[in-house]
């Protein structure tokens, strides 16, 4: 089980809490990635009847991961301020991330920004950070509409994600995964994932190309932020949020890694595999690739852009 320095003093401006709230403004459009990636039910829809399933923003030429091997980061937008809500009142320090569920997601959100930040300071560049919305039932994107069935997924519109923590016990009533906290923290850390490709230019080189399966663009996005929080984890609690990580805790989220596999995916929903329509990686790849960047301890070992994968 996680435990948090119960004295970590927790920044709230982070996270947007929606929960609650009526009358967001409604998105410009654009196409959501994460998670998930699409969101679960997105996903499931794409490898049952195929379409679109990547579409990015950011600036910036395709540095790709040469980019974090030492050639320049594109600029990106920070995210918007968070709105008033829950977490701003009760999250404060460890001890409310050790009791509360909303607490916790803020305290792993600002250690995964933690983490990028000093990767990109290491570069001479400034990390611009990402939002976390929060929310219940339903809300707006910059994307689109957001829901508990879409999953959480990352907008590189509004530079934002999105989360109903209800989520989680989806992942494991219908997707057979563990669960746990750091399951959870995975979930969160391969958004961010998504967010540092949008800052790095990659979303926006790849999002015209529409193709399916295991060595496709959309797969190698995905796997590449498997990587990454696969790098997040092995640095995870290094910061004033101080939390140590077992090798439980790396199962759990391997675990779930495995969880949201396509070929899971469509065993569980159509009883047979087809990998053309592959969009996320197979349950194998996503297990690969986690631990590929949390052995490697950073993101030097994430070009899933290069070779098989």
């Amino acid at each position: 089980m996680v435990d948090f320095d119960d004295n970590a003093q927790l920044d709230s401006s982070q996270i947007e809490d929606r929960r609650g709230r009526r009358g967001v403004p409604r998105g410009r459009g654009g196409i959501a990635v994460g998670g998930g990636g699409l969101g679960i039910i997105g996903v499931i829809l794409a490898l049952l009847f195929g379409g679109g399933v990547l579409g990015g923003g950011g600036d910036g030429g395709l540095g790709g991961l040469s980019s974090l091997d030492g050639t320049s980061i594109g600029p990106g937008a920070a995210g918007e301020g968070a709105g008033a809500g829950e977490v701003q009142t009760e999250c404060r320090n460890g001890a409310d991330a050790d009791a509360r569920e909303d607490c916790r997601m803020l305290a792993f959100i600002n250690d995964i920004q933690r983490y990028w930040r000093a990767e990109f300071r290491q570069l001479g560049e400034t990390y611009r950070p990402a939002t976390t919305v929060l929310f219940s039932g339903s809300t707006q994107s910059a994307c689109g509409p957001a829901t508990e069935q879409t999953g959480p997924f990352y907008c590189p519109a509004d530079q934002k994600i999105y989360l109903d923590l209800g989520f989680f016990r989806t992942l494991q009533d219908q997707y057979g995964a563990r669960g746990g906290p750091f399951a959870q923290a995975y979930v969160i850390s391969h958004e961010y994932g998504h967010h540092v490709q949008n800052l790095l230019g990659i979303l926006d080189q790849i999002q015209s190309d529409r193709r399916t399966g295991p060595q496709s663009a959309a797969v190698r996005s995905e796997l590449q932020a498997d990587c990454f929080a696969g790098a997040w984890a092995a640095n995870a609690g290094q910061g004033v949020i101080g939390f140590d990580v077992s090798q439980a805790e790396i199962a759990d989220a391997l675990d779930a890694a495995a969880a949201v596999g396509d070929d899971r995916i469509q065993e569980t929903f159509q009883g047979r595999v087809i990998p053309e329509s592959w969009t996320h990686g197979s349950s194998d790849q996503r297990r690969f690739w986690f631990n590929a960047g949390f052995q490697a301890a950073g993101p030097q070992a994430c070009n899933t852009f290069k070779g098989r994968v």
